[in-house]
């Protein structure tokens, strides 16, 4: 694992791929599974994975925690990074905190959330974390009024963010005066388009940003680094169609629920067997299955074909 602090370099590098967490029947991590969705990821040119919402972070038990990052620093190459998520409630990642720093993960991502909280609440959350685990974290934007562009920066300022995954949700992303007026506080060299490849042209393009996340990167990781590519060399109209290929299976996500359709479509691609998804959450419908099968395959098929 690479255990390098992240640079606006290594954010750049690669795109940050967003995987599922494969479990078998008994619920447990599944070290097989895992592995399959990592070494496919790597050999599709991904070397930065962050385990957050697809993975269903927020519903993991501490106790099962330090085995899940046990697994992830078994099983990676060396030259992957691997950001792990901690809450997204106060005193679960303070908990987290105390086994994270048994490990040598460069970063981690604060899960976000919506209810019971105060952006300045936030912000000492974020201080006392920090001081315990030692390193700055990822701030992962993605509701507006989550937090005010003058505490992102004093934030930023004070060392305590790594870098930024902004996903706050527009009708049109190109209209965005939160993400500029963030920009303007903080630069573009830390923030990362955080919404897959549907908007990451317009926010690479447009606003500057260095790079993107993706969970639909887990079934055709060739392509979306593919993507990645042509954006950094301003081949727009090559992204342009490569971004299109991954439309159907993101209106998918979109239209049933983003780690649902991922948890399933990377086994129905035939990748990995991700196996039960956690609960709070459920399996997608049979009917959307048939759905998430086609339009996942046929993703992998133009990987497989190249762009």
């Amino acid at each position: 694992m690479n255990t390098q602090q992240m640079t606006p370099e290594s954010l750049a590098a690669s795109v940050i791929a967003v995987p599922p967490v494969a479990r078998d029947s008994d619920y447990r991590w599944s070290e097989i599974e895992n592995a399959r969705i990592i070494k496919q990821l790597e050999a599709g040119g991904v070397s930065t994975l962050l385990y957050g919402g697809n993975a269903a972070l927020a519903h993991v038990a501490l106790s099962e925690y330090a085995a899940l990052l046990d697994m992830l620093v078994g099983t990676v190459s060396r030259q992957t990074i691997v950001v792990p998520s901690v809450g997204p409630h106060y005193g679960m990642m303070m908990d987290q905190a105390n086994i994270l720093r048994n490990y040598s993960f460069p970063t981690v991502m604060l899960l976000p959330s919506s209810e019971a909280m105060t952006p300045p609440g936030l912000a000492t959350g974020i201080r006392r974390f920090v001081d315990r685990l030692g390193r700055p974290i990822v701030l992962y934007i993605k509701h507006d009024g989550m937090v005010d562009v003058e505490t992102v920066q004093q934030l930023m300022s004070d060392g305590l963010l790594s870098w930024i995954k902004y996903a706050v949700v527009r009708k049109d992303p190109s209209q965005d005066p939160y993400l500029r007026n963030l920009i303007n506080a903080v630069g573009t060299e830390r923030i990362v388009s955080g919404m897959g490849e549907q908007p990451a042209l317009i926010h690479m393009r447009d606003f500057g940003l260095k790079g993107f996340t993706a969970g639909c990167v887990c079934v055709a990781p060739a392509l979306s680094t593919a993507l990645l590519q042509a954006i950094k060399q301003q081949d727009f109209a090559t992204a342009e169609h490569i971004r299109q290929q991954f439309a159907p299976l993101e209106s998918l996500r979109d239209k049933i629920s983003p780690v649902r359709v991922l948890h399933a479509a990377v086994r129905l691609a035939g990748i990995a067997d991700t196996g039960p998804i956690t609960p709070f959450w459920s399996p997608v419908s049979s009917t959307d299955e048939q759905a998430i099968e086609q339009a996942a395959r046929e993703l992998l098929q133009c990987s497989l074909k190249g762009h």
